[in-house]
């Protein structure tokens, strides 16, 4: 059932591997292969998205002080992306069957 809903959302799951990838080499090897910021890079000011990622890495080293102040708004994505997968795993298991 997981691989027919990898292969069913090709594009979602190639970025949510190399977000795994990335931010796993970040924590274990402090490699840095994460994108920067497109809007910083052209505008040269922070959106209000930076520091997600920065801030999603500290969470997974229970840093919650640390990704607070880095952008608090992780501790609205993180429950809000799981709700939405299990919405669309649940969906895509209605659909299958």
């Amino acid at each position: 059932m997981l691989i027919n809903y990898i292969k069913y959302n090709k594009i979602m799951s190639a970025i949510a591997l190399y977000f795994f990838v990335s931010v796993m080499l970040k924590v274990l090897f402090s490699i840095d292969i994460l994108m920067p910021c497109l809007w910083n890079s052209l505008f040269h000011f922070d959106c209000p998205g930076c520091g997600l990622t920065t801030a999603f890495i500290k969470v997974l080293s229970f840093d919650f002080h640390g990704a607070f102040h880095t952008n608090s708004l992780v501790f609205l994505l993180i429950p809000f992306g799981l709700f939405l997968v299990y919405s669309d795993i649940s969906k895509f298991k209605k659909r299958i069957n």
